[in-house]
Parts: C-alpha cells; structure tokens; sequence
C-alpha cells in the first residue's frame, strides 16, 4: 500500500453542506495542519467558563491544541480582525481518520463566512481538497480499505433506512471481512497446490487428492453466497433499472404513474405522446428503483420521434428488469403466453431480431395491460421462461402485484443482519473470481492441469484483491473518489 509523504499538501474543504446553517466544519489534513491552525486560532475565555490559563488569554502565543479536545476558540485573518468563534479539535496523526495531522474547526454556517474563513489557509499554503481526497487519504495510509471507503460515500448517498444499515455494515468491515476470508482461503490453496508441484518427490496425484476438490468445491460454494449477497446489496444501494417498453398507446406512461404515485408522464390517446426518456426514482419499502417510460417501439416518419425510440433502445440494453407492456384486449395476449409468443411479438416490433438475445429474454416481464376492458381481476402468472402480471394501469388495478414481484426480484425478503451495501464493480470482480475458479477446477478434473489451476486461482485472487483495493489501478481509484463530494 503506498503511504503518503511527509512532504504531502495540507488539504483543506468545507465538510458540511453548502449553503447556510447553524454551523460550518472545516476540515484540515496534511503535515501542516497543526500550524496553520495555530495561524488563525486565538484561545479565548469561554462565556461558560470561570477560569482560564494565562497563555490561552493571550493572543501573542500560538496556541497549544491538545490532542481530540474540544477547545472553544475565536478565529482570526491575517491582519488580526475577527471571523468568527467556534470549536477546535486536532487529531494528530496517525491517530486520525486520514493517518494525517488533521484539524477539524467549528464555526457558524454562513457561506461567507466559511469562505472567508477557507482562504486565510489557502493563503498560509493549504490547497482545497479533490472530491473524496480525505476518504482517499484514509485508504492510502491504511485506515481503512477500498470496500469501507466506498461505504462512507454509501452512507451519506443512502436514500432508505435499509440502505444506510447496510452502509455502516459494510463500513463495519462485514463486507471486508467476507472478502478477505475467501482470498485466505485461495492463497492457503494455491500455496498446497505450488507447492506440489515445486516438490513433485511428493507424487500428489491432484484428482485423487480429496483436499484440493474438496477445498474448490468449497471456495465455490462461498464465493457464490458472497456473490448472491453483494448482488442484493448492489440493487439495495444503486437501485434496480426497470426499463418500460412496448408499442404506443400500450398504457407505459400510465404505468409509470401508477408506480411513481403522481401524475409524471403525460398520457393521452394519441400514439407517440412519449417522445423521449423519462426517469422517475421510486423506493419500494424501502428498495430503490429506477423507473425509465420509453417512446412506444414502431417506425415513424418523425425525426423526433425516431430519436426518442433510438434512446428507447439504448435504455432496453441497459436494464436490469424490462416491463414490456402488451395492451391485452387488442394485442390478441392471452394468459397463457409464452416466451415464444413474446419473442413473435419483440421481433415485430424490432423488425429484426438483432436486439433478441438471452439476455434480454432474462429481463422480460410481460405486463398484459387494460385487463378492465377484458373485466379480467388483476393476477401473477409464473411461467416456467416467463411471468405475466395482468394488471389496469388506467384504474389503479394489479400495481401492488407488480411492486410485490420487483421486490422479490430485488431480494427484499432475504434482507437481514448479514446485509452489506455493494457496488457494480464488486458483483463484476467476484463473478470474474468465480468463472476463474470455475475454470481452474474445469482444468484439474479434464487434464488434470494443477499449474493451470493454481494460475486460475491466481487470477481470482486477483480479482477478490480489486475489491479491497489491495490490487487496484490508479485509474479506477480516480474514478472511485472523484465520485465522493468534497469535504469527504
């Protein structure tokens, strides 16, 4: 892990909200923090106290801040006239959230005053911090790993109760402590497995070796427990894509009404109203979903509309779930579709089956609309490739049976105390692990291959270190913590 020099910038950044309040925390870190503090921080009497030393009355000495206490203190420029008042508390490194000397000051939260305030520091030497870069420091002097680093950002974007829980999870080390037990149990592999085949006197036959199948079996089984959890915890944090497609006058921006709660899309009876992408964030019971209306899939002479079925397209490529909507009195769809049926229908409305593939078939739930014009009751179908919901959007009818669905899709009921809060790249990094384990036990059982094997495990090895931040590119952490706001 590469340690921060001594010679590093002092750093400093607003770390409460912009904007006015009643108060304003600044945050100093770097190997000249305690100085510049001493520069602009004048002990005074506090109005609460009786007595007070002689050096904290006197405003000629530079302060003498002892370490995590809270010291009431006025707060000077550089020709001495007053800012403001507040509290100051320094934590020098490396006992401190960065590893660094770091200085935190409390004062009012008025703008003006905090930027006033800011650029008595900028003018001693101190520079305004990236976003992320306190968070970033932290990782790099070994405070905390990638995976906790990541949970700070987590928890201060949280938008759920449930959300925030399995932030501070993951902030905890659970999440960490899951990862690093599956890379202790690859490098114990791969050390018996090279080491075998360092010393071939010793004959181990790998096959007949209970220990090795046994252990892989094993590092599957954990791996994909891990894998099923980050996934929840992924959804849980960054929200599910559900993606609305279908022909027009379908009943799609109806449908995103009903699921937002208000009147987001404008709905009328006139083919094309939908001509561009619409978003809506939604939380069900505390899930996050993202709700995207698309223009109805038909060809158009409309240039405009022609774009807005482009950006439709590209949304359907995306997505996590595909709410393909059917109007189920015209469209002749009966209750027991299948896939095939909707197959028929997709490549109808793509004239082509360029953008069929499993992975959009994976994605669909067919949602029969207008049932109310059949006087069909609303109801959850579970083929064997395929589940329907019939559904009125227009009365209100089945919604609940839609949302219960994305919840169960999403995991909600397997919520629980072992919930931590994931990323993309994580779920991305682990299923890499997987394949290559996966693959290393593939070799081993048909060839018999131990050095392919050990060098599969070294790769997934690798992957799981991407996690913790253990084997990262520079270029990924820039995009981690340039993604944290400042002051973090």
């Amino acid at each position: 892990m590469t340690i921060l020099s001594a010679d590093s910038d002092t750093i400093i950044a607003q770390a409460t909200p912009p904007g006015r309040g009643g108060v304003g925390i600044l945050r100093l870190s770097g190997p000249r923090s305690l100085e510049f503090a001493q520069a602009v921080v004048r002990f005074t009497k506090s109005k609460s106290s009786k007595v007070t030393s002689t050096q904290e009355m006197t405003s000629d000495v530079k302060p003498q801040l002892k370490p995590r206490f809270a010291h009431f203190a006025q707060f000077f420029d550089k020709k001495n006239d007053l800012i403001d008042e507040g509290i100051v508390l320094y934590f020098p490194g490396p006992n401190s959230f960065t590893g660094e000397d770091v200085v935190e000051l409390q004062g009012h939260g008025g703008p003006v005053v905090l930027d006033f305030l800011i650029q008595q520091f900028l003018d001693l030497g101190a520079r305004i911090a990236r976003p992320g870069e306190f968070s970033e420091r932290a990782f790099l002097n070994d405070k905390l790993d990638l995976i906790q680093a990541e949970a700070i950002a987590d928890l201060i974007d949280s938008s759920s109760t449930q959300a925030a829980r399995s932030a501070v999870r993951s902030l905890s080390g659970e999440f960490s402590n899951q990862i690093n037990q599956l890379l202790e149990s690859l490098i114990t592999l791969r050390l018996y497995i090279e080491a075998a085949i360092d010393f071939p006197e010793e004959e181990i036959d790998f096959l007949a070796d209970s220990k090795v199948t046994k252990g892989l079996d094993e590092i599957v089984l954990r791996i994909t427990s891990v894998l099923q959890t980050a996934n929840q915890g992924a959804l849980l944090q960054e929200g599910m894509r559900v993606v609305i497609a279908g022909r027009p006058n379908a009943g799609k921006s109806s449908l995103l009404n009903c699921l937002a709660g208000e009147n987001r899309a404008i709905v009328t009876a006139l083919a094309g109203t939908t001509r561009d992408v619409l978003r809506e964030k939604i939380n069900i019971d505390g899930m996050p979903l993202h709700i995207i209306d698309t223009a109805g899939l038909r060809t158009s002479p409309d240039e405009i509309e022609q774009e807005g079925i482009k950006r439709a397209w590209q949304e359907i490529e995306l997505a996590d779930q595909i709410l393909l909507v059917v109007d189920a009195s015209g469209d002749n769809i009966g209750k027991n579709v299948s896939m095939d049926n909707v197959q028929a229908l997709w490549q109808e409305m793509v004239f082509s089956d360029k953008i069929w593939a499993d992975k959009i078939l994976k994605k669909i739930i067919l949602i029969r609309n207008k049932i109310d014009l059949l006087k069909e009751s609303p109801t959850e179908i579970e083929n064997t490739d395929l589940t329907v919901i019939c559904l009125s959007a227009k009365n209100n009818k089945g919604i609940d049976i839609l949302r219960n669905h994305l919840k169960k899709i999403m995991g909600f009921k397997n919520l629980g105390q072992g919930q931590f809060s994931a990323r993309r790249r994580h779920t991305d990094a682990i299923e890499r692990a997987l394949k290559f384990v996966k693959a290393g036990e593939e070799q081993l059982l048909n060839a018999g291959a131990g050095e392919l094997l050990a060098e599969d495990l070294k790769q997934a090895q690798n992957c799981l270190s991407e996690i913790t931040g253990e084997f990262t590119s520079d270029d990924l952490l820039g995009r981690i913590f340039s993604s944290f706001c400042i002051g973090k």
